[in-house]
């Protein structure tokens, strides 16, 4: 007999998992007991919120959901956190849990790891959340989880399975197939319309989010047919190479670029909902689109919030693209003005780059290092300083190469494990899997350090550079600001290099660039992970 629980695993595979994240429990053994003899690896982390950013950073590289056993209760109240900065930031994951058994739904009665209501709890962070009643019900729900993957907004869904419905018999489920959604298509009379708008436009400019990573070749034809600016938000970057002549960077936080955005007679949004977090941290409002909007989304409701359209389009961004390209083509040239374009995109580039104070050049010239070191790397990134400027600075050459948690949801000590299911969803090239870099303050280390011994267990040599400034700086300067008395933010600082190396990393604190260089190189060519630890007050002594 095959149970529900061997079944899930079977169907598992048929979608292509091949990567699962959770610390198996009393209430959740029947979802192994098939998995042994799966194609699927599995990774335990130290926490469920870790399998929670494991689960969103080998998304982010893999593009394909990832997925989550956890214990019914608390492992799912401690999932919640990662489910909500994935929920925020349109990543794929399928969380997986147990529950009570089907008659002791709600009844209070004390059992173990016993909630009200465990779906109602996480039906906040997800698509949708699902009890199964039945092991028949399996296929149905599944296929709706990997629609929204595949076809909608993606974002977490869960499904829970009562303890009683996992070892239920469900070997008539095991002939099931998986089923497979197209995106919707662009439609035409939307598509003539925009191409029109935009093929007259004198100053027309882009703006694109992280719903259009797997469009880039096709905005780069639209850019360069329009003679268009296009600015990045920051699940965007990569999808312009950074020295493209179009490429504004994703720094619409500032006022020279929302100036430039001002100027722009036509602005098309595409995947992006045009929030503040988008960009960046800032609190001041002022972003303002006074020409014509056109905004083309998969998610209907996402196409009117913010910032009202003159026009929209729901639709698949990479098809939408496509079809507007080729509209577009088929319109006849205006002549733009003399000063727009790429003229238009390098001026403000080297207005930017002549505006960064002195600590800004600095981490971003450490970010450099890195970057010439590691050429191909990925990095992955807390809320902590070299990631704030480099949300600014950094262009990768590629998508799905940065990204973080410093903005949309802003949780702390989300790199660590991320980065290390990022490393586990990369793709083998000429010298292996592209190393992933992890970009992470004292802070936020503290939140997720065990962890460190989950890459050891896994093999996983994620290279962590911590950057060390003993305490919530930023926050304690938010408070300085605002003539608030610093109180919480000088947290007691442990010795990071020993405790990674008690967890079995490899550890170390380097002085200058060439130690960073030379640390990063030693780093690439270990079989597990690496601790770099960098005193922000010498570096930045160092660099001034």
């Amino acid at each position: 007999m095959a149970t529900c629980g061997e079944v899930l695993v079977k169907l598992l595979e048929d979608y292509g998992v091949d990567q699962v994240f959770g610390i198996p429990g009393v209430h959740t053994v029947e979802l192994y007991r098939g998995l042994a003899r799966s194609r699927i690896r599995h990774v335990t982390p130290r926490h469920e919120q870790g399998a929670g950013f494991m689960a969103d950073g080998y998304a982010r590289v893999s593009g394909q959901p990832g997925v989550c056993f956890i214990i019914t209760g608390p492992g799912m109240t401690n999932i919640t956190t990662a489910m909500g900065q994935a929920y925020a930031d349109s990543i794929p994951m399928l969380v997986i849990s147990s529950v009570q058994s089907r008659s002791q739904l709600g009844g209070g009665r004390g059992k173990l790891h016993e909630l009200p209501n465990q779906s109602a709890l996480v039906a906040g962070v997800a698509a949708f959340s699902h009890t199964l009643m039945s092991a028949a019900e399996l296929p149905g729900v599944l296929a709706r989880a990997f629609a929204v993957f595949q076809a909608g907004r993606p974002r977490p869904v869960h499904i829970e399975i009562p303890l009683d419905v996992l070892v239920e018999d469900a070997d008539a489920l095991l002939a099931s197939a998986p089923v497979n959604i197209r995106r919707a298509g662009a439609a035409p009379d939307a598509v003539r319309e925009m191409a029109a708008m935009l093929a007259s436009a004198r100053r027309p400019l882009i703006l694109a989010g992280g719903g259009a990573i797997d469009a880039g070749p096709e905005l780069i034809g639209l850019a360069e047919r329009l003679g268009a600016p296009v600015a990045l938000t920051i699940n965007a970057k990569g999808l312009l190479p950074s020295r493209h002549p179009l490429l504004i960077g994703s720094t619409q936080s500032l006022v020279a670029t929302r100036a430039l955005v001002a100027e722009a007679d036509v602005v098309l949004a595409i995947g992006t909902e045009l929030a503040e977090t988008d960009y960046d941290v800032t609190f001041a409002g002022g972003f303002e689109i006074p020409g014509a909007l056109l905004r083309i989304d998969i998610d209907p409701d996402q196409t009117v919030r913010n910032y009202p359209p003159r026009l929209a389009l729901v639709a698949d961004a990479r098809s939408a693209a496509t079809a507007l390209l080729d509209a577009v083509e088929r319109q006849p040239r205006v002549q733009r003005c003399n000063d727009w374009g790429a003229a238009r995109a390098t001026r403000l580039r080297t207005d930017l780059a002549n505006s960064w104070d002195a600590a800004t050049r600095a981490q971003a010239a450490f970010l450099d290092s890195v970057l010439q070191t590691l050429p191909d790397a990925v990095f992955v990134g807390d809320s902590t300083q070299p990631v704030y400027t480099g949300n600014l600075t950094f262009n990768p050459e590629q998508p799905r190469r940065w990204f973080n948690a410093s903005t949309g949801y802003g949780t702390l000590g989300y790199a660590l494990p991320a980065a290390i299911g990022a490393w586990l969803a990369g793709k083998e090239q000429g010298q292996g899997r592209p190393p992933v870099v992890c970009l992470i303050g004292d802070g936020g280390l503290q939140f997720t350090l065990p962890e460190l011994a989950s890459a050891v267990e896994a093999g996983v040599p994620v290279i962590v550079l911590l950057w060390n400034n003993q305490g919530y700086e930023e926050i304690k300067k938010y408070m300085l600001n605002r003539a608030i008395e610093p109180v919480g933010v000088d947290i007691y600082t442990p010795d990071f290099i020993g405790v990674a190396q008690a967890l079995g990393c490899f550890a170390q604190a380097i002085e200058d660039g060439p130690s960073l260089c030379a640390a990063l190189l030693a780093a690439r060519g270990r079989p597990g992970p690496t601790l770099i630890e960098i005193d922000q007050a010498r570096w930045m002594d160092l660099a001034g």
